[in-house]
């Protein structure tokens, strides 16, 4: 019985002690916070440091609105409130700012989102963009290394056939030819200051940013319209059939030599990087229209209220924002738009390889838009019997000389 009594006094000890512990850590808190005037402590400034996330409700809620018996004696340029004040009313937009310019942006004059987008844009997405076109481009070295260049198998026999006419080669070039000058343009804009800066100098590099901002803004237009040409000259083509099937069962025949898998005008990997461009085309355009119009054509907050409604980024642990500034938006716009420009690259990068060093006669399809027979024999079987039906057709239909 006595040893009873004993634990539980000594339980209730041990419970006393703690709380009195925990009031003791918790009271020099609220008396630092109330030592600065509710001002940052020395433990914020720790905290930001270590990488921690600090509630900034005390510096939001505190700026001086609603309070001016606690802010008599501060009269001033700022009335009754300090420049403290001032600075935090702006900085967490709760001032009642008045501007000349009557622009959707005009009214915010501090924005703390642009911290996160700085630090993402330098940081993890020129890190893993960067190992998307490594990666890519080490993945076809090896595909080179291992495989070699894709021969013409059988014996030429010297005939062509024509492939692209003229219209569709200009489309092609068109979306092509575009989209690598905006690659490049993009990628100096992004990596300029890290490399182009220590050879040309900050001068030489202001000007070669400046050049690559007016190339990539216009020739966006070029972009969107080869965007536009090569849609509707290949979507028909390209819709998937069951012989795409058979086509990426045998892998193309891209692995094994002698492989041939019948196929139409379009094989089953040119159909998915058609799409691929098509679809990541029109991404990037969306992105690249709305910061080519600052501020005109917000898109991020309806598009993730609209994601919010599925539930789906929920269950990824995902809070996607629905309210956001002016800035927000367009700085969503542009790590998007770089997000969606990576992979683009790289799957232009394959797509370059493989329709010129990668296969022979590939090229001459977009270069003269006329193939030798062979090359359409093996790699597209099923077209080249539809044209050289049409071709028995008109000769048949066609009066003898």
């Amino acid at each position: 019985m006595f040893r009873l009594i004993f634990a539980l006094l000594f339980t209730i000890g041990l419970t006393q002690f703690a709380l009195a512990q925990r009031t003791e850590t918790e009271a020099p808190a609220a008396d630092e916070r109330a030592s600065t005037g509710g001002a940052t402590t020395l433990e914020d400034i720790l905290a930001r440091q270590r990488g921690e996330k600090v509630d900034n409700a005390y510096r939001s809620e505190n700026t001086g609105q609603g309070n001016v018996e606690g802010l008599l004696g501060q009269f001033g340029t700022s009335g009754v409130a300090s420049d403290s004040d001032v600075y935090r009313a702006i900085r967490f937009g709760s001032a009642d700012t008045t501007v000349s310019s009557q622009g959707p942006a005009a009214g915010v004059l501090i924005q703390d989102g642009g911290m996160w987008w700085w630090n993402f844009r330098t940081g993890p997405l020129r890190e893993y963009g960067s190992y998307i076109i490594a990666g890519m481009a080490a993945v076809i070295l090896l595909f080179f290394l291992i495989r070699g260049k894709i021969r013409i198998d059988g014996e030429k026999t010297g005939r062509t056939v024509l492939r692209f006419n003229s219209f569709e080669r200009f489309g092609h070039w068109l979306f092509a030819g575009s989209f690598l000058i905006l690659g490049i343009t993009g990628l100096l804009t992004l990596y300029g200051r890290d490399f182009l800066i220590p050879v040309f100098g900050k001068e030489g590099f202001a000007t070669i940013a400046q050049g690559c901002k007016w190339l990539h803004n216009n020739l966006a237009w070029a972009f969107m319209l080869g965007l536009i040409i090569v849609t509707v000259n290949w979507i028909a083509h390209n819709i998937p059939n069951k012989t795409d099937l058979k086509w990426l069962a045998a892998g193309g025949g891209l692995f094994t030599k002698g492989s041939h898998p019948p196929a139409k005008k379009f094989n089953a990997g040119q159909k998915i990087i058609f799409w691929a461009c098509i679809l990541l085309g029109i991404s990037i355009s969306l992105s690249g229209l709305s910061l080519l119009f600052p501020f005109e054509l917000p898109m991020f907050a309806k598009t993730f209220s609209i994601a919010n409604s599925t539930g789906l980024p929920q269950a990824l642990g995902l809070s996607l924002p629905v309210q956001m500034s002016p800035q927000e938006e367009m700085q969503y716009a542009q790590v998007w738009h770089v997000m969606v420009a990576y992979v683009f690259i790289a799957i232009i990068i394959a797509h370059i390889y493989l329709g010129s060093v990668g296969m022979e006669g590939a090229f001459d399809a977009m270069g003269t838009g006329e193939v030798e027979e062979q090359w359409a024999r093996e790699h597209h079987s099923l077209w080249l019997e539809e044209v050289q039906e049409k071709e028995a057709g008109k000769a048949t239909a066609s009066p003898a000389e």
